[in-house]
């Protein structure tokens, strides 16, 4: 008598809505995304996410964490790719840099959604990060260039480049 085959196992399909404004999230738990990539965000004391905690933000004289510059290099990527809009990363620009990121637009063409590689890392000077991502778009890639420069406590983006 021949072994049965066994059937296929059935997974449930997460949402793919977005939650509403007023959905709390529950302290502790991991944040569920979908699409596109999550911004690092710190939680706020009653686990709800902090009105400043989408900037970044490090001690002074250290660097900001490299995890934290490859989520702001996915985002803007994504943004480039017209995925993502620039609204989400606005606080994480100077103005000048917004208005040009704005005035770019859809520069990067992908039928999938890019993915970024490990940050290169450089700081020229005390208060400046250079950073260069390889942005995988599937059978062409690409190169996305941002500087940060300091500002008291926070990084902001000051001007940024594609290849």
């Amino acid at each position: 008598m021949p072994k049965p085959i066994p059937l296929p196992r059935l997974v449930s399909v997460p949402s793919a809505e977005p939650p509403y404004d007023d959905e709390r999230e529950v302290r502790g738990a991991t944040p569920r995304t979908y699409g596109s990539l999550a911004l690092a965000r710190d939680p706020g004391e009653n686990g709800t996410a902090a009105s400043r905690g989408s900037i970044i933000i490090a001690p002074p004289g250290s660097l900001p964490d490299e995890r934290r510059l490859r989520g702001l290099g996915q985002a803007v990527a994504e943004i480039l790719c017209g995925r993502r809009p620039p609204e989400t990363v606005q606080d994480r620009l100077s103005e000048r840099a917004y208005r040009e990121l704005i005035r770019a637009g859809r520069m990067i063409e992908t039928q999938r959604p890019p993915l970024v590689g490990l940050p290169h890392i450089q700081q020229p000077r005390a208060g400046v990060v250079e950073m260069c991502l390889l942005i995988h778009c599937g059978t062409r890639s690409r190169v996305l260039a941002l500087r940060l420069e300091r500002y008291g406590v926070q990084w902001l983006v000051t001007d940024f480049e594609t290849a």
